[in-house]
């Protein structure tokens, strides 16, 4: 037998992917400048004399809603983020955290209120004693609240 140990590593799945830049779509994600971005405009510019089209891109970073921009030759790779969107159902608030359960039942107590409308409008329909799902988007380990809406209770 080999002496050999060895250790794993983490469960896997990178942050990012490369993605060929004419394969990327309006409405889609994209890394533009460092930062997880929805693409709201792209265009493309005609074959050069140096040879590449060149794709201009323009996003809305998906958490603070800066907008970004770059260009980039439409045969080379650009990094896309991995966003994952899940709904929660508000049970609570404390301390400025939200207690949050998902479908299967699981409570978790970790997330922020927003710091913004969105914030203020959670925390009245919460104190009001309505039913609310909220709308948290995950990417690059950020999570953030981004909507909410109204429970249909059959």
């Amino acid at each position: 037998m080999d002496d050999h140990e060895f250790s794993t590593g983490s469960s896997g799945a990178s942050k990012t992917f490369p993605m060929q830049c004419s394969s990327l779509r309006k409405n889609g994600y994209v890394m533009l400048k460092g930062n997880p971005c929805k693409i709201v405009d792209m265009s493309t510019s005609k074959t050069g004399k140096h040879g590449h089209a060149k794709v201009h891109l323009v996003g809305i970073d998906i958490f603070t809603q800066k907008k970004y921009e770059d260009i980039c030759p439409s045969t080379h790779n650009m990094d896309v983020p991995r966003v994952n969107r899940l709904e929660y159902q508000v049970i609570g608030l404390l301390d400025g955290f939200l207690s949050l359960m998902n479908e299967n039942g699981d409570t978790r107590d970790d997330l922020k209120v927003p710091d913004n409308e969105l914030g203020k409008e959670i925390e009245t329909k919460v104190e009001a004693g309505d039913d609310i799902l909220v709308t948290v988007l995950s990417c690059l380990e950020h999570e953030h609240v981004i909507g909410l809406k109204m429970m249909n209770i059959k």
